[in-house]
């Protein structure tokens, strides 16, 4: 039986997040340049899209660039920059083939003009598709995502609109840049890191935790199937026992 038709389609995590690691690790393997993984990483987002569509997972979101990684050698970050607007660009008859619509999360404005402008204008095509909603997480720290999230219900309680004591879980959630889809069910890291990376804190409270040695651009959507049946096989207990659950 292959991989995908031990896939139970009625069990599928109606989110999965991935945390793409190991593109500068496998370049060097190769002698090259690290903006060469980059590249080579897109072949995998491409196919780990279509894996998901193809499933049937509703939410992907990718973690692409983190705000730590300003902080990478000058020339490397300027490739990314140019990467990313050259794909956005050639992969948007991809997403529109597959009914995949675009979302980013993330401190957006501190992104180039070109690659904001390049990434508004496949999200404003892409708007319409129902498919699977694909969300790029850039320039994304999960503390700033959640230090912006207090600020504006600091403002709201010092403003009168709202009351301390009327603050609960689902409220702050609704402050952060996730608020429109449900929080994961499954997180994927590739390279044999075993590491959340300031990566959707808040929201990873209860996800199933999926690691593998594999770097990014080796990864393909049979490696994706692998990891749901994987998740198929876990008990998600949410703090109750077993046989509360049977």
């Amino acid at each position: 039986m292959s991989l995908l038709e031990q896939i139970d389609k009625d069990r599928l995590p109606k989110h999965l997040a991935i945390i793409m690691d190991g593109n500068g690790r496998w370049a060097k393997e190769k002698g090259k340049l690290r903006v060469f993984g980059h590249q080579n990483g897109v072949l995998s987002v491409r196919d780990t899209v279509e894996g998901a569509v193809e499933l049937g997972i509703k939410y992907l979101t990718l973690y692409a660039f983190s705000t730590e990684n300003w902080n990478r050698p000058k020339l490397e970050v300027m490739a990314l920059m140019e990467l990313l607007v050259s794909t956005i660009s050639k992969e948007t008859k991809t997403l529109m083939d597959n009914g995949v619509r675009l979302n980013a999360i993330g401190n957006l404005n501190s992104l180039p003009d070109r690659c904001l402008l390049q990434l508004q204008d496949t999200m404003k095509k892409t708007a319409g598709n129902s498919n699977c909603t694909l969300t790029l997480a850039l320039s994304y720290s999960s503390r700033w995502e959640i230090t912006e999230a207090a600020k504006k219900i600091a403002v709201k309680v010092r403003d009168g609109q709202l009351k301390a004591e009327d603050i609960t879980e689902e409220m702050f959630a609704d402050h952060l840049t996730t608020a429109d889809m449900p929080d994961p069910e499954l997180m994927i890291r590739t390279s044999g890191e075993y590491r959340i990376s300031n990566y959707l804190l808040w929201q990873l409270a209860y996800t199933e935790l999926y690691f593998t040695s594999k770097l990014w651009p080796d990864f393909r959507r049979q490696d994706l199937f692998e990891a749901v049946v994987d998740y198929q096989k876990r008990e998600r207990r949410f703090g109750m026992t077993s046989e509360q659950l049977n």
